[in-house]
């Protein structure tokens, strides 16, 4: 029993000292807490997007995932540690997406006040196996560290998902503080009425297209396919970093081909090589789909949020789909 604690301590300790020397360097990410405010730290931008919409005057969000940078490839650094720590709440997409959060959470100071709360919660998540020969390595790797089924974490990149998540940030702000709790009502529902707006108009105008077949760089559409009619086939899996096969670029090319495909999906905060190699193999163009993980530095400059990204997405979609 002793030498089981031990190791988790030791386990911890290294956490905390990897938290800490990641700490030294990277881009520092939105702002310090402010006193006198609900503090709200949030791991990426559509949490910090719809917290800071719900949360109004009453908030002060700072969004740990600097401009840019895309969520799968992040950790955090020890000034993320403290800041939240001493904020109120602690919003996290989960459904796998920030693997970090469990250490993350154990590392924050012992009279720590955060509430963390999942957002996705309440989705009706997507199970996948990655086969689709976009399996990250060996069945037996795959057994390995986890089951054979994973769940897919990009829940926000469908509107009708992402107001159940605008929803539970809603709750999460009136449990924290509740003498504001009309305030976030009221605003939230501003909030909440564009959300169905956006989800009519996609699946208005999706309906009426005669092609439904999209090919993307990374698996991040599949919530976005299920609720309007559509089938994702990806260049690589869940992780926007995994490597294809060669065998699979071969039949992804031979798909493009006897669907008439005529356009290959990717994704800004990640290398467009694959897509553009795969296009050129096929014979076809590329064109942006974004998942809204971030906004790069030229989107945020020109003000863009998740309802002008989805936007440009609907429009590039009834383009590739005509």
């Amino acid at each position: 029993m002793l030498t089981k604690s031990l190791h988790r301590g030791v386990l911890l300790t290294l956490t905390l000292l990897v938290f800490l020397l990641l700490a030294a360097c990277g881009p520092k990410s939105s702002g310090s807490i402010v006193e006198g405010k609900v503090n709200v730290i949030t791991t990426f931008y559509p949490i910090y997007e719809f917290a800071s919409e719900i949360g109004g005057e009453d908030i002060h969000a700072i969004n740990l995932l600097p401009v840019g940078v895309e969520p799968h490839d992040w950790t955090p650094r020890s000034q993320d540690i403290i800041n939240t720590s001493k904020a109120q709440l602690f919003l996290y997409n989960g459904a796998g997406l920030e693997g970090w959060v469990p250490n993350f959470l154990k590392s924050l100071d012992a009279g720590s006040e955060a509430e963390a709360v999942e957002v996705s919660k309440g989705v009706d998540y997507i199970m996948t196996d990655e086969e689709d020969g976009h399996d990250h390595g060996g069945e037996g790797e795959a057994e390995g560290h986890t089951e054979s089924l994973h769940t897919d974490p990009h829940t926000w990149v469908s509107p009708k998902s992402a107001l159940i998540m605008a929803e539970n940030i809603k709750e999460s702000l009136q449990s924290v503080d509740p003498a504001h709790k009309d305030g976030y009502e009221e605003r939230y529902n501003k909030l909440a009425e564009r959300l169905r707006a956006l989800d009519s108009k996609f699946a208005a105008e999706l309906a009426k297209l005669p092609n439904h077949e999209i090919v993307v760089s990374h698996q991040a559409f599949a919530y976005l396919a299920r609720d309007y009619g559509l089938t994702q086939h990806a260049i690589m899996g869940l992780s926007a970093d995994a490597e294809p096969r060669s065998q699979d670029l071969l039949k992804l090319a031979e798909l493009v081909k006897k669907e008439g495909i005529r356009y290959i999906f990717f994704e800004e905060l990640v290398s467009d090589k694959l897509a553009k190699t795969l296009a050129g193999e096929a014979g076809v163009s590329t064109m942006v789909l974004n998942p809204v993980e971030g906004l790069t530095e030229a989107q945020e400059k020109n003000g863009d949020n998740y309802f002008t990204l989805m936007e440009k997405n609907l429009q590039n979609l009834i383009l590739a789909l005509q």
